[in-house]
């Protein structure tokens, strides 16, 4: 699918400001759409919305389908009588410069509590009309996810696989008295989505009224300790015992000489043939319902993945072993149709990886970060760029544009300078320019690089477990120059929409 010539700012929401620990659906939400908009920006791309795992990352979400409760946005849940002025005073730890999520998930969660608790004591039909219609829309997946969540809470969250047999192997006895053991915490976890989609429908409608849309983030593999892995065994390469055989990563790159070992469990892709992708196509409709352009990561993972044997503790001792190729994506387009999808083509990109996206038409992704490094014949350079492509200065992956040039090698900077013709004093606004002025149709930039910020503010590292996924930013670091900036860059190079002339 082609899209419009365009620009947007790259953001997860727990990024955004707030007064309760970490970025949600409330307010601040709202009011950085209003910016983009003033800003001549058309998309707001974020991370993945599934809950969190290991580390804090969102790309190991316990579900494939739900959202991340910490997204909540308390006040809401205060304005509809279910939490109280005092709920929502602060405690210590709750900081506004980053995440501190050990204590912000487990302030959330206890309001979340409460608020599920007085919900479930009122007698509003509206709000009990609208909850179950919620519920028999999303059963399909919600009901598992909700008995998952439920279950894992009570065995402290141990894998599902060591959970008594009845219940990992999900015995029908062994559910049904689950159900009715653990009613009150599933209906807690039906109630938190309930609140996250509805919540996210009203974000996503304000974007709308904006012309602002949503660029979502698919992960191509879920967490082991998943709603999906749980419900779902035969459609991954589990052993005997339940356990992963292998598991998901890239072998040895520039991010880490030992490669990056996911830990998730790989497909079992014959299983899925053999339901013609069904469970893909389901998850890809369930995403489409929420964004408006879905980035699938790790996209040469479907062309083939590195697989390695679940007892190594590094990636280095893995192989190549092919995926469903156009199999997956002619079954979703047969059911779903022509789909706005982008190709996160990084890392180790063969022939056949670029073949499979071309052969379906989806745009990939340039990082000018990477295009410093070698000769004129590095294709992150610019004048490589093709019009189905995303260009980005960085992404959450990388460092900040700051980060990157203080880093940077000599080669990198002197060609970078050469390149771009600029000094160096302000490389981010450099980037973002080159990024604006390149042929491809979407520009996104980190919101970083918007305020010039150093490595200091990094999203994440790959291969690093702990102390990333943390960065806030605050309204008092955006001046009215970022804003007037970054809408003239997009009206010179034509991504706001109006014809420019003469072209930049």
């Amino acid at each position: 699918m082609r899209f419009p010539r365009c620009s947007g700012v790259l953001l997860h929401p727990t990024s955004l400001p707030g007064s309760h620990g970490s970025g949600d659906f409330g307010a601040d939400a709202h009011r950085f759409v209003d910016w983009l908009a003033e800003a001549g920006q058309t998309l707001w791309q974020m991370l993945p919305l599934g809950g969190i795992g290991p580390g804090n990352s969102p790309y190991m979400s316990s579900s494939a389908f739900a959202g991340n409760v910490l997204l909540v946005d308390l006040q809401d849940l205060r304005e509809r009588g279910w939490l109280e002025a005092g709920d929502l005073a602060p405690v210590e730890g709750l900081v506004a410069g980053k995440v501190d999520f050990c204590v912000v998930v487990p302030f959330r969660m206890e309001r979340l509590a409460r608020a599920a608790a007085r919900f479930a004591a009122s007698t509003n039909a509206t709000d009990r009309a609208d909850f179950d219609a919620f519920c028999a829309e999303h059963a399909s997946w919600l009901d598992d996810y909700a008995m998952f969540m439920a279950l894992a809470d009570h065995f402290a969250w141990r894998d599902w696989s060591e959970w008594p047999d009845g219940l990992a192997a999900r015995d029908a006895i062994a559910l049904i008295r689950a159900r009715d053991e653990h009613a009150n915490r599933i209906a807690f976890w039906r109630f938190c989505q309930w609140r996250f989609f509805r919540q996210w429908q009203r974000l996503k409608d304000h974007a709308a009224s904006r012309g602002v849309r949503i660029v979502g983030d698919a992960p191509i593999f879920i967490a082991y300790q998943s709603a999906e892995c749980w419900a779902r065994p035969e459609l991954f390469d589990l052993d005997e015992r339940g356990q992963p055989r292998a598991v998901a990563g890239v072998p040895p790159d520039t991010f880490s000489a030992t490669g990056q070992r996911w830990g998730n469990p790989l497909y079992r892709w014959s299983a899925h043939a053999a339901e013609n992708y069904a469970w893909w196509i389901e998850r890809v409709r369930r995403t489409l319902e929420m964004v408006d352009i879905v980035r699938i990561d790790h996209f040469r993972g479907f062309a083939a993945y590195w697989e390695i044997p679940a007892h190594e503790p590094t990636a280095e001792r893995g192989q190549w072993v092919p995926g469903p190729g156009a199999a997956l994506f002619d079954a979703i387009a047969r059911e779903l149709g022509d789909i706005p999808i982008i190709a996160e083509d990084l890392g180790v990109i063969t022939p056949d990886v670029d073949a499979l996206r071309q052969q379906f038409e989806l745009p990939g992704m340039r990082i000018l970060q990477f295009a410093f490094d070698a000769g004129s014949g590095n294709h992150f350079l610019p004048h490589h760029h093709e019009r189905d492509t995303v260009v980005y200065t960085g992404t959450h992956d990388n460092d900040t544009t700051l980060g990157w040039w203080h880093q940077a090698s000599t080669h990198e900077r002197e060609h970078a300078k050469a390149y771009l013709r600029t000094d160096g004093q302000e490389i981010h606004w450099d980037l973002i320019r080159a990024s604006c002025a390149s042929v491809a149709d979407m520009a996104v930039h980190p919101m970083q690089d918007v305020l010039g910020l150093d490595g200091s503010h990094r999203m994440n590292f790959p291969g690093k477990a702990e102390g990333y996924w943390e960065w806030r930013f605050s309204w008092d670091q955006l001046a009215p120059a970022h804003t007037a900036r970054l809408k003239d860059l997009c009206r010179l190079c034509g991504r706001d929409g109006t014809p420019v002339t003469p072209r930049c």
